[in-house]
This record gives structure tokens, C-alpha cells and sequence, in this order.
């Protein structure tokens, strides 16, 4: 019999840790520590749901949280942690201190956390907060300087004015812009266009509401909208508003100086009315044509679904940029109204999921007045109404 060469044998140990099973000839010391542990969550290969595995204690599970965060790498600790929270069904866990300490944080968990925010016992509250800053943390380092970089690029060239007066004339651009109009005889430029600085003073030049679905199912839409809030008001020449809903309406505005306290502002689950939440922005517009609307939501409307179809087409007319995001997450293809979103589609209302990483350059062209089908087009975006990529 020909003897396994060393390719063979590294195939064969991998399929023996991912299907499982009780023999552990052929496994090192290190494999067999893996084996135990992922047998813990999967035995013998199974996919299969279950109640039992971990033990009932905190303690035991934290113990197997430290284990795994040890021995894998981070994006298969975040993998694996979702999977216990699932199948063993220790949510009721995530209350207890021992348990929140042990915990990489993950966006789905993070949103489970806050859903239970209020079943959280005083002694793991502090616990609690810090898993979520620890989350929110990562995801500023991630979307920060790309969403800064592309909104201030699209804030200053909306600055420039195009008839400035004499003190107000950015000479250098001036210059540059009317070099083919060099009179050689005057050994001058005259200037066809004058090009402007903004106005020194601190301005809101163009508003932005964000109005968030915090129904369950829009839970990881409901904190990557919040980091963007954020960010977003951070920029002075940038006016933000973030307004979330479900039956109610919460205005989260005042807290956007601490993404931290707008998660723990946000009631995840619960009904959801559209229409009401929109008629609130809608009643704080102060300038439409400066304005951009994006409402994010899976249009799963709870209150008057013709009454919201109104408000949207009245917000349209009215000159402000309404675009609808069925989901801003990494989970791909999200579960929505159908119907809602065609009703939206036919008012030319930009209706599609969007990814973290392209909604910096999603609002930059919304902001500076462009087109978002070509933009989608460019970025391979699937808009609702369309049937391919716009």
C-alpha cells in the first residue's frame, strides 16, 4: 500500500476537523485541542441545532469564548461565536459579565446586546458599554477617513462660487481655469470665470437626514448608519440629522458627539411606520433643495402605505435628493416590500442595498448634485425597478 505523502496527509486532517468524528489517530496535540473545542459546538460534523454542548454555567462558556479566541483567527472566533449564540441558544448568556467580557465583538452580537440592553443587570452594564465601544472603535477606524476624505471633497467643490466678490476670488483656481484666454497683447488673463472660496464663516452648506429603520431585522443597518451619523456631523459645513423609528419616533441628533450613546438610544424590534417617521423629517426640512433624504428601511410599512408613497413623491418634488437604501450591511441581498420599492422606483426614487464601503461615495455624489444611476452603474449596484445593474 503507498504511503500517504505530506499533501495527502494535510488534506486528510483537514477533512477530519471539519467533518468531525470520534477517531483521533493522525491528529496532533494542538488538533485534538481544536477538535474538542469545535466538537463542542459541532458534533461529529453535525449541522444540526441543539440546546446542550458548552454546559449550563457562564463560567464554562467563557472558558470555550477564551479557548477559541486563542487558537483561531479573528474572523473565524466572530464565525464561530454567532453560531453558538444560534444553536446553543445562549442569548440569555450575553447578561451575564463573564460572558460579555469573553466576547470578540462582532456587529450581529453587538446588535443583540443592544436589543437586550435594558434586561442588562447593573453589575454587567459597564461590560456591556465597553463591548460596544470596542465595536464602534473598529468600525470608525474602518469608515472614518474614507467617508471624511469623500464628503469634504464634495463639500468644497459645492463652496465655490462661481460669482465672487473681490475678497471672496480664489485667485490661484481663477487663474488656472481661464489660462486659454491669455491675451498676449496685454500680457494679461482675462477671466471668463471667476472661481471663489466658500465663505470663511462656519456654514451648513447642505443638510442630511438619515431616517433608520430600528425594526429587528434592520438591527446591523441600524449601527453602520449610526457610525456614518456620526461621522457626517462631525464635518461643519455639513448639517446631520439621524431619526429612528419603529411605531415610534426618536430623534437621535442631540447624541451624535458619542456613537456609543446613539446605539444605546436605538429600541431595536418593535412595529414599524414608515409614514409617520418620514412625516417628521419631512417637517424638519428647512432648505429641500439642499437637502438629502436617505431613508433606510426594508419598506415593510406597518402604517399608511399610500400616505408614505405621498410624502416621498411631495419630498421629491419638493427638490430634495430622496434615496432609499434597503439595507446598509455586509449581508448581501436583503428581504423587502417588493411592491413599496416599485411604488418608489416609479417616483424615480433611487431604491437599492447598499454596502459600508460604498456609501461614502454614495453620499459625495449625492451631495454635489449626481447622477446616483450612473453612480450605481459604476458600482455594479442593483436598483430596484431596473432588473440588472443600474
Amino acid at each position: 500500500m503507498t504511503e500517504l505523502n505530506e499533501a495527502q496527509l494535510t488534506r486528510q486532517r483537514r477533512w477530519r476537523l471539519l467533518l468531525g468524528g470520534d477517531n483521533q489517530m493522525g491528529l496532533s496535540k494542538e488538533d485534538i485541542q481544536l477538535d474538542n473545542l469545535l466538537s463542542q459546538l459541532y458534533p461529529n460534523g453535525e449541522t444540526a441545532e441543539r440546546s446542550a454542548g458548552l454546559g449550563s454555567s457562564a463560567p464554562k462558556v467563557s472558558r470555550w469564548l477564551g479557548d477559541i479566541r486563542e487558537r483561531f483567527p479573528a474572523n473565524v472566533v466572530k464565525v464561530l461565536q454567532k453560531d453558538a449564540f444560534e444553536r446553543l441558544n445562549l442569548t440569555a448568556m450575553l447578561l451575564q459579565p463573564e460572558m460579555l467580557e469573553g466576547i470578540e465583538p462582532d456587529i450581529h452580537l453587538v446588535a443583540t446586546v443592544i436589543s437586550l440592553k435594558h434586561l442588562v443587570p447593573a453589575q454587567s452594564k459597564d461590560t456591556a458599554r465597553r463591548l460596544v465601544q470596542k465595536l464602534v472603535d473598529e468600525l470608525l477606524a474602518r469608515l472614518r477617513s474614507k467617508t471624511e476624505q469623500a464628503l469634504r471633497g464634495s463639500l468644497n467643490r459645492a463652496a465655490r462660487k462661481q460669482r465672487p466678490l473681490a475678497g471672496d476670488i480664489d485667485w490661484g483656481r481663477t487663474i488656472r481655469a481661464n489660462l486659454k484666454h491669455y491675451q498676449p497683447e496685454y500680457n494679461s488673463i482675462i477671466p471668463e470665470r471667476l472661481i471663489g472660496f466658500g465663505r470663511k464663516k462656519p456654514q451648513h452648506l447642505k443638510e442630511v437626514f438619515l431616517c433608520v429603520d430600528q425594526s429587528g431585522s434592520m438591527a446591523t443597518s441600524v449601527i453602520y448608519a449610526s457610525i456614518f451619523a456620526a461621522v457626517m456631523a462631525s464635518i461643519p459645513a455639513l448639517k446631520t440629522q439621524l431619526v429612528v423609528f419603529d411605531t415610534a419616533v426618536v430623534d437621535l441628533t442631540e447624541q451624535l458627539a458619542d456613537p456609543v450613546d446613539v446605539l444605546f438610544g436605538v429600541q431595536l424590534g418593535g412595529g414599524t411606520d414608515i409614514n409617520r417617521a418620514v412625516g417628521y423629517c419631512q417637517q424638519q426640512i428647512s432648505k429641500p433643495r439642499d437637502t438629502t433624504f436617505i431613508l433606510i428601511t426594508d419598506l415593510y410599512e406597518g402604517g399608511d402605505g399610500n400616505s408614505l408613497v405621498a410624502r416621498i413623491a411631495e419630498l421629491k418634488n419638493s427638490g430634495a435628493t430622496v434615496i432609499t437604501l434597503l439595507a446598509l450591511n455586509d449581508d448581501g441581498a436583503p428581504s423587502y416590500d417588493q411592491r413599496m420599492a416599485q411604488h418608489f422606483a416609479n417616483l424615480d426614487v433611487p431604491t437599492f442595498a447598499c454596502t459600508p464601503d460604498k456609501f461614502p461615495d454614495l453620499m459625495a455624489t449625492a451631495l454635489n448634485g449626481g447622477d446616483i444611476g450612473q453612480w450605481a452603474a459604476k458600482e455594479d449596484v442593483v436598483m430596484q425597478g431596473r432588473g440588472q445593474a443600474a
